[in-house]
């Protein structure tokens, strides 16, 4: 296999001096670009002897050696080319260009740019009006319409897959100004916001009959996926036949692609629009719209090639922390796996992803055949799982037994709190006093 350098990739045998030059090259440069180590200038593969430690030397050397920030704006990835292994780093186009080596300023010895398939060093006039068109309406420093912000979900998310957030964690998280003021991010990630997605269903092919009408927020913007997702799996009809070979099973929406657009959909969101993504259920389809159109001026052809330029970078890389996220710049073209490019409905200042359901593909092959099954992903009772999720934060008995549809609440607290409960992974948030008109149930 043949590794051929593009205006998008850039080989390098191995991990050398001017590594960083080539990174910012791609950061300032609008489609950003792909680093392969271990692939010679040619194309051939050589491999990368250490890649453990190769891996931890290029995060170091991207986190610490380039200024301005570039947590979320790189991936570092190990796959296997020609038998031999070696090391994949995925650059999005900056959102804070110019970038530069910390030592050298920003200077043209500081300042790279791609053309065409090399690095080349910016002019002073280059790098003042790439200064001069950065974005300055960054989340980053849009300061919070409150400050008495709390973080417990944020810091129940990094715990459950193994890290802990310190007594620094708003700074390394880059949820504060300049001024040392919580920002617009924190305001998303904080325990209680203003901001809420709104999930509507309507009856027919059109607007003109509301069925139903939700808001998922007002809470950690983590959260609120989480409950979107969740509430879009049991809307996800999967047609299921049972065959001579096995159980044979087609979901009316790809589950994976869906999955990517409503998470594109709210981190790459532009929320300075005070607008927030909107989900519509129509009897034949589904859409996905957020606010902002395409980020910093990508063309359409781009976009639809995965070139990565994230909005909101910061965000991205919370997302990627609890792992929402696995790969930056994998959301489009997962969804193109599944879906031709017409899916994707772009506007001045909104971009959408429809998806059309598919039908029912054994309900015409024999009409007469009892094996044929169609299947909800709905739960008609409530799994541990579910209920621990709700009660991500504290929920009164009430709240939990609406949330899941059950009128009887001492029978829903006999049957699945109480067991919860003997486990140890449901908590009381006054033991002390069990029966407290206040009590409340979280999960640990």
């Amino acid at each position: 296999m043949k590794n051929i350098e593009t205006n998008r990739i850039e080989n390098k045998e191995q991990l050398n001096e001017d590594f960083e030059q080539e990174v910012i090259a791609f950061l300032n440069y609008k489609e950003g670009g792909i680093i392969y180590v271990g692939v010679r200038k040619n194309g051939q593969v050589v491999g990368v002897d250490d890649i453990d430690l190769t891996q931890l030397q290029i995060k170091d050397r991207i986190k610490n050696n380039i200024q301005p920030s570039t947590l979320g704006l790189f991936d570092v990835i190990v796959e296997t080319i020609d038998d031999k292994d070696v090391i994949k780093v995925v650059i999005s186009s900056g959102t804070e260009k110019p970038y530069y080596l910390r030592k050298k300023g920003r200077t043209p010895e500081g300042c790279y740019i791609r053309i065409g398939s090399s690095k080349e060093r910016m002019t002073f006039d280059m790098i003042d009006e790439m200064y001069a068109r950065r974005v300055k309406n960054s989340l980053k420093e849009i300061e919070s319409p409150r400050q008495d912000l709390s973080f417990r979900q944020l810091k129940i998310y990094y715990e459950e897959n193994g890290m802990k957030l310190n007594d620094n964690f708003a700074k390394n998280l880059n949820l504060l100004t300049d001024e040392g003021k919580y920002n617009y991010n924190a305001y998303l990630l904080a325990d209680e916001n203003n901001i809420s997605i709104k999930l509507v269903k309507y009856l027919g092919t059109n607007k003109l009959e509301l069925i139903e009408n939700h808001e998922y927020g007002y809470c950690c913007i983590i959260t609120a996926t989480h409950r979107i997702l969740e509430r879009l799996v049991s809307e996800n009809t999967v047609y299921a036949k049972i065959e001579y070979k096995g159980r044979k099973e087609v979901e009316m929406i790809d589950s994976k692609a869906l999955k990517e657009a409503v998470i594109n959909a709210i981190v790459h969101s532009d929320y300075t629009y005070n607008t927030s993504p909107i989900i519509e259920l129509y009897s034949d389809r589904i859409e996905i719209t957020s606010g902002g159109g395409l980020p910093q001026e990508l063309s359409q052809e781009e976009f639809l090639e995965g070139v990565t330029a994230p909005r909101n970078k910061e965000l991205i890389r919370v997302f990627k922390d609890v792992d929402l996220i696995e790969n930056i710049g994998s959301g489009v073209l997962r969804i193109l796996d599944a879906y031709d490019k017409s899916c994707f409905i772009f506007m001045d200042h909104f971009l959408r992803v429809s998806f059309k359901y598919k039908e029912n593909p054994f309900e015409y092959e024999d009409k007469t055949d009892k094996k044929t099954t169609k299947k909800t992903t709905k739960k008609i009772k409530p799994q541990e799982n579910d209920i621990l999720g709700f009660c991500k934060i504290a929920r009164t008995l009430k709240e939990v037994t609406n949330e899941f549809g059950f009128k009887d609440i001492a029978t829903f607290k006999k049957n699945y709190i109480n067991p919860l409960l003997e486990k140890g992974t449901l908590q009381l948030t006054i033991p002390e006093q069990p029966k407290n008109r206040n009590q409340k149930y979280i999960s640990k």
